[in-house]
């Protein structure tokens, strides 16, 4: 099993980083999903195309972190059915993640693609890499984490402005599960039953997702799903 990465909380001095760590917590763990916002397209039954990167180029390097807080599932996704993962770096607890050095221009993009925004104007970073949290919209993407550095680069995400309590949870669906749950086993800090036994402890997946439901999704054939 891969080690660790250890993240400095403190936040970053570099206003202006040239490359940074975005943390995924959700299905862009997978690097199979993360491709389609990065080059573009369409994933099979996917409900979306996306424009993707002006950078096209995949990550240099992905590796698996925890972050502070916890993970949860809320709202209705258009894409996958059933909820989306947020993140609340306020609550008790640990998020497995994996971070995948890019550009900041590529986060930048892959961060709008999730507020639903054009890729390409840019957003301002100045304040959360300053202060470790910034809003910039009330959408379900629109707030942006600072959860501090790993080798002197900012480790970003983004999730929504309210926290776990605030909002009625709502189970995973089975495809959204799996590449969760498969992006955390590629990374390959966690075996298949510590990967179960976090997933189906989080809000929304709880009295929904056993554990074996779980690691069954991690073995089966995706065209079954």
């Amino acid at each position: 099993m891969k080690a660790l990465n250890s993240i400095d909380r403190t936040l970053p001095t570099d206003p202006r980083p040239e490359r940074v760590w975005y943390t995924s917590y959700g299905s862009n763990m997978h690097l199979d999903r993360l491709a389609f916002y990065i080059r573009g397209g369409r994933p099979p039954g996917g409900a979306r195309t996306y424009p993707g990167c002006r950078d096209p180029r995949m990550p240099s390097r992905s590796i698996p972190v925890e972050l502070t807080g916890a993970l949860y599932f809320a709202t209705e996704s258009a894409v996958w059915g059933g909820g989306r993962a947020f993140y609340d770096p306020r609550a008790d607890g640990r998020v497995m993640a994996r971070a995948h050095l890019l550009s900041t221009e590529q986060f930048c993009d892959i961060a709008a693609q999730e507020m639903y925004r054009e890729p390409g104007a840019g957003l301002d970073l100045g304040e959360v890499l300053a202060h470790g949290r910034a809003v910039l919209g009330p959408g379900r993407y629109e707030t942006l984490v600072c959860a501090g550095q790993v080798d002197g680069l900012p480790v970003l995400t983004f999730t929504a402005p309210w926290g776990m309590n605030d909002v009625r949870s709502n189970p995973p669906s089975a495809a959204y599960v799996r590449f969760l749950a498969g992006g955390l086993l590629v990374a390959g800090a966690w075996d298949a039953e510590a990967i179960a036994s976090y997933v189906a402890a989080c809000p929304g997946a709880v009295g929904h997702w056993s554990e074996e439901a779980v690691t069954d999704l991690l073995q089966a054939d995706p065209r079954d799903l």
